[in-house]
């Protein structure tokens, strides 16, 4: 019986440690993988908190640049014309003055260009800093996508083959002119990651950028271990990803996501351990737990036995029965007693066994995450579901103040927040509770020390469902630095009151509610003050400017000093900002230049007649000499008293058109010389080359030369100074007769094409001359720059001033050995049009 007493004793113990074992081991196993789960969840969260705010330091950092008094100085006396094609400016060697050294290598990597544009996104000044070029698809323009005037724009784009930080923001001049755009570019590689990443221990956990649409890796911490190019599951055996998406980036084009690496060695190295240490603590349980119940099953049925046989002897003397053999030494009653609290005591030794292993597993479980909070560079706060303290780790000491002794059991919101936050912390506590699917609130709080200072933060809220109970784990940032730098950008956002130039802001009503020191000279004019409505007409021009959403620029004159007004209108916000500039100097100066360009085009105009003044003279002499032919036909009639009196009226009438002819020529040669003041009319381009052509009529006849007028079936009207257009249509044909003299006859044309496009009048005067070398197109239309041995080189220079002040365009194209053309282009009028005295202004020709 003992033996079979052992054998059952060893059977229930091994079936009731089965059963216990499972139900243990899952346990465990579920415990670890929430752990787990939030572990890696942790190191995640922080790895993209550090990539999220190292992103917002450029940001930070373009707006600072952006608004530098460096640049708003540089930018003061420029000016970007729309219409010039110039190459942009690239330093290499040294910074530009106009960008101060702000980016500390130590911290942020340092950008690999800098641009300015203007408001059309086209490049003006670019900065390289290293040796690799500024990326071609944005080498003479930035695309409007990534422009945004009213805020700063930050995206993560592909440009060429390479992925780029671009942070934007509009700048303006001292006077607080829009000129366009500052940008700065940050390679996003490997030294970009590391930097966002301080403090991270790669080969614990690594992170990458992986392209949303094929799953491949753009760049990543160490581009040894983490390949780019790499799709994301082959690195599926090695490592436990984490891919998060960067919700604050999805305008670009390549919209990565952010993906934390912590690798399988290092899980299974921590699960290794701990199932190693579960198991063997479990075959010592078992091994313990199954003798305990095996002895203790044994000595029960020694006992049992010991009173059967007792019994059995009690029997046979009472019955007769047969006596078995056994031992009689001791009591047996009290010697099964003793076996049972023997028992009795192993169980109990074997409890305490287990639950100092329990209690050393979570020790080692607690130190784990202790490690982890400890590492943490922000403030992580778990409370209960009270709201009181339960875990405090050493950056929530440095934030606070407070020792992690003395926060533990404080109700945080009574501790660490001022009345006027309570309410918010709440409303956040409340979120998270309801926000299922997504259990986490998020906002920005005042915190306070226990010196009793005040600092702002940014509270992230996630709670934690644990054994039927929820706890919150607050992850505190503090944000007093980027609040720092905030007002800073806000009190450079106060230089309008400091301007010496009027700043102004009215309401789509016209009424004032702001105006700068600077703008009293302005208010003293219009008879109003701030708060009050401006001049009738003027808040026609606010309506207008936030009507159209365009600026609207006017002029004023205040008793001979003038003022250049812009109205800037803000749509979304209902208001127009009006920036004022005296530009009595410049108007001053505009004025003196326009004698002079008049004076010198009166000079070459007389030049110009005494080159065409041998075909003038041809041309007077035809109507003077069939003035004389008629006259003496006369006179003969008449005295030979054969002439009718109709043949008389009809040569009389041919001798008063001759004569008219030759006074129609006298006044254009009179208009044509004749120094006047410049006025502009509305006439037909069509008119004026022909007109033009009338005066050289005779030399081309000279010369021989083809002519061949291509005009518009139309009338062109444009409104100018006809006299000084019709001066730079005599300087393009005669250049163009000058260069056709040194061709051979046969080789002489000259061909005159006019048009319209897009509201643009063009006309082109084209010749068959030996051309002009590419070289010097370039400076074709600079001062004392000719062809000719007797030329001044004015002509083109003139030509191309009245051209301008035109508001049109004028340039030449021409290949060696095959002829030159030269291009003009004039604004378009409409023919008729209501002059400000209520008549109508018509087409002159």
């Amino acid at each position: 019986m003992p033996w079979i007493a052992i054998l059952i004793g060893l059977v229930a113990g091994i079936a009731v440690w089965s059963i216990l074992d499972q139900i243990q081991s899952r346990q465990v196993d579920k415990i670890f993988a929430q752990e787990l789960r939030i572990q890696l969840d942790l190191r995640a969260r922080e790895s993209l908190i550090r990539f999220d705010r190292h992103l917002s330091s450029y940001s930070a950092m373009t707006r600072l640049l952006a608004n530098h008094r460096r640049l708003s100085e540089y930018l003061e006396p420029l000016f970007w014309s729309e219409n010039e094609t110039l190459a942009p400016v690239v330093y290499k060697e040294f910074r530009p003055h106009w960008l101060p050294d702000v980016f500390e290598p130590a911290v942020l990597s340092p950008p690999s260009h800098v641009l300015l544009t203007d408001s059309r996104g086209r490049v003006r000044e670019v900065f390289q800093a290293g040796e690799d070029p500024l990326p071609e698809e944005i080498a003479t323009r930035v695309n409007s996508q990534f422009l945004d005037r009213r805020a700063v724009l930050s995206v993560i784009e592909r440009v060429g083959d390479r992925l780029y930080l671009m942070n934007s923001d509009a700048v303006e001049d001292a006077g607080g002119y829009a000129m366009g755009y500052l940008i700065v570019l940050v390679p996003v590689d490997e030294a970009f990651l590391a930097a966002s990443q301080r403090g991270l221990d790669v080969g614990r956990a690594a992170v990458a950028l992986v392209d949303s649409d094929d799953q491949r890796i753009v760049a990543s911490v160490d581009a040894d271990a983490l390949i780019p190019g790499s799709l994301l599951s082959d690195w599926d055996d090695a490592y436990v990803i984490t891919s998060q998406s960067l919700a604050e980036y999805e305008g670009a084009d390549s919209n990565p996501l952010f993906a934390t690496f912590v690798p399988h060695t290092v899980v299974e190295r921590m699960s290794r351990h701990v199932r190693i240490f579960e198991r063997r603590q479990r075959v010592i349980a078992a091994t313990v737990f199954i003798s305990v119940f095996t002895a203790v099953i044994y000595l029960v049925s020694s006992r049992l036995n010991k009173v059967l046989k007792r019994m059995t002897r009690f029997s046979q003397r009472a019955l007769g029965i047969a006596e078995p053999g056994f031992h009689r030494a001791g009591n047996q009653l009290l010697l099964l007693e003793d076996w049972i609290q023997h028992f009795t005591q192993l169980v109990l030794t074997a409890r305490e066994e287990m639950s100092r292993q329990h209690q050393a597993a979570m020790r080692e479980s607690e130190a784990l995450k202790a490690a982890m909070m400890e590492a943490s560079l922000d403030a992580i706060v778990t409370l209960d579901h009270a709201g009181q303290v339960i875990e405090f780790n050493p950056a929530a000491e440095r934030v606070f103040g407070q020792v992690r002794q003395e926060a533990i059991g404080a109700s945080f919101a009574e501790r660490f927040l001022p009345d006027v936050a309570r309410p918010a912390f709440k409303r956040l506590l409340d979120r998270s509770r309801h926000l299922h699917r997504k259990p986490q609130g998020r906002g920005e709080l005042i915190a306070l020390r226990t010196d009793g200072a005040e600092l702002p933060v940014e509270i992230s809220i996630a709670p934690i469902e644990l054994d039927d109970e929820r706890f919150y784990t607050l992850y505190i940032h503090d944000i007093s630095s980027r609040k720092l730098a905030e007002q800073e950008i806000k009190s450079l956002a106060r230089f309008a009151s400091e301007s010496p130039n009027p700043i102004m802001r009215v309401t789509a009503e016209g009424l004032i509610v702001y105006a700068n020191n600077a703008s009293r000279p302005l208010l003293l004019a219009w008879e109003t003050d701030p708060g009050v409505r401006l001049p009738e007409e003027w808040c026609d021009a606010v309506a207008l400017a936030l009507g159209t959403g365009q600026p609207l620029e006017r002029e004023l004159d205040l008793s001979g000093q003038v003022y250049s007004l812009l109205l800037a209108p803000i749509r979304d916000l209902g208001y127009v900002n009006i920036y004022a500039r005296d530009i009595t100097a410049v108007r001053r100066a505009e004025q003196e230049s326009r004698q002079h360009q008049a004076e010198l085009v009166h000079v070459c105009r007389l030049s110009t007649m005494g080159e065409v003044a041998t075909g003038m003279a041809h041309e007077l002499n035809q109507p003077l000499s069939a003035i004389v032919n008629y006259a003496n036909g006369c006179s003969r009639r008449l005295q030979g008293g054969a002439g009718q009196t109709a043949e008389l009226v009809g040569a009389m009438s041919q001798i008063t058109a001759q004569a008219q002819r030759a006074s129609e020529i006298i006044k254009r040669l009179r208009a044509l010389v004749g120094k006047q003041p410049p006025v502009r009319a509305r006439t037909d381009l069509n008119h004026l080359v022909r007109e033009v052509m009338s005066f050289l009529e005779f030399e081309t006849n000279r010369l021989g030369i083809q002519m061949q007028l291509d005009l518009a079936s139309a009338a062109i009207p444009v409104q100018v100074d006809l006299v000084q257009v019709e001066q730079v249509l005599l300087n393009l044909v005669g250049n163009a007769l000058d260069a056709l003299e040194e061709q051979p006859e046969d080789r002489r044309r000259l061909r005159i094409r006019t048009g319209t496009r897009d509201g643009d009048a063009w006309v082109v005067v084209e010749d068959t001359g030996p051309g002009i070398a590419r070289e010097r197109l370039a400076g074709l239309f600079d001062p004392f720059v000719t062809t000719k041995k007797s030329g001044m080189g004015m002509g083109l220079a003139i030509s191309q001033t009245i051209v301008e002040n035109h508001e049109g365009r004028i340039w030449a194209e021409s290949e060696l050995g095959r002829g030159s053309a030269f291009h003009m282009t004039l604004p378009l009028s409409s023919p008729i049009r209501e002059t400000e005295g209520g008549q109508t202004e018509r087409l002159e020709t």
